[in-house]
């Protein structure tokens, strides 16, 4: 493969080959052609992007999916700005290695192993508290 072909970036990945998509504004035609309504329909996707990643980061601390509805509005972002789209090529490059990092036997087996551990550990500290101090909680509650 060259690198003409790919735009100088790697681009193949677990042996096959990725076509690169153009970076660009993905706008239908006839929005292209008048410069005007171009500029208005990127005022757009910008605002509705804002909108949903906003909702995404309120999301966060709150119940939510707050990183899925970050990434949607990314997308949509990337629909029409080149640094969305770089953007979110390298998100999706990151999510991908640490796919196949947690899917190497090595990292399975370590993340077993120190899983097992910690649930050892917390069974033990319970069973002392529990010899301890018995089934009656620290705390009392009196209605």
């Amino acid at each position: 493969m060259s690198a003409e072909s790919d735009g100088g970036r790697g681009a193949s990945t677990g042996g096959a080959t990725a076509v690169p998509q153009k970076l660009g504004s993905k706008a239908p035609h006839f929005v292209k052609r008048s410069r005007t309504l171009h500029m208005s329909w990127q005022v757009a996707i910008f605002i509705v992007g804002l909108a949903v990643v906003v909702g995404g980061i309120i999301m966060l601390p709150l119940p939510g999916p707050g990183w899925l509805v970050i990434f949607a509005g990314m997308a949509i972002w990337a629909t029409e700005f080149v640094w969305a789209q770089l953007v979110l090529r390298w998100t999706k490059r990151k999510v991908t290695e640490a796919a196949q990092r947690a899917l190497d036997p090595k990292v399975r087996r370590r993340n077993i192993i120190l899983t097992t551990v910690g649930v050892v550990i917390v069974v033990a500290a319970l069973a002392v508290y529990v010899w301890q101090f018995g089934f009656v909680m620290p705390w009392k509650i009196s209605r």
